[in-house]
């Protein structure tokens, strides 16, 4: 287990574009195994590999449980990983609050489809498919903005909609992916 750390925005390797990932083995295991580790680290909802200065179109989600007002799940933890992800269908949109491991101390206001089907591959390289709406759908366009270079700095209602978030608010609370 290794928890690398995560760099942050001023790092031009977060600008890049991530490079296809060709190659499913050990390394493949041990990179998403670190990404892992890392969110886990971190308490945030999302991880992807430019995030800790790896350069692979791979990224990790954990959608945490959801339970009823008496306490009972009524959605399981979910979790994925996707290698090469692209998103193939796009419906709805709304504005939402976002904030991200590589921007610690902020969130902001970003429009973002409210549907989103992807495609990839898992861990051994076969293809898999996802669907994801509201929060589950804000996190694959997250995460898979990363792999192009783009933070939601960039997507900004406006430039007025960054704030600083303190350690204890209810919103700096909120797991970041």
């Amino acid at each position: 287990m290794t928890v690398r750390t995560i760099i942050t925005a001023e790092n031009p390797l977060l600008r890049e574009k991530s490079k296809k990932v060709t190659q499913f083995g050990a390394g493949l295991q041990t990179l998403v195994q670190d990404l892992w580790d890392t969110l886990y680290a971190a308490g945030g909802l999302g991880l992807a590999a430019p995030q800790i200065g790896v350069l692979q179109r791979v990224w990790v989600i954990e959608m945490p449980a959801e339970q009823d007002e008496d306490g009972n799940e009524i959605e399981p933890l979910r979790r994925y990983v996707i290698v090469n992800p692209e998103i193939v269908k796009r419906r709805g949109e709304e504005e939402v609050t976002e904030g991200c491991l590589s921007v610690p101390g902020y969130r902001g206001l970003v429009k973002r489809a409210t549907d989103v089907l992807i495609k990839g591959q898992d861990l051994h390289g076969k293809p898999v498919r996802y669907r994801g709406q509201d929060l589950l759908a804000q996190a694959f366009q997250h995460e898979t903005d990363h792999l192009n270079g783009v933070l939601y700095l960039d997507l900004l209602v406006s430039p007025d909609k960054l704030w600083a978030v303190q350690p204890g608010d209810a919103e700096a609370d909120e797991p970041a992916e």
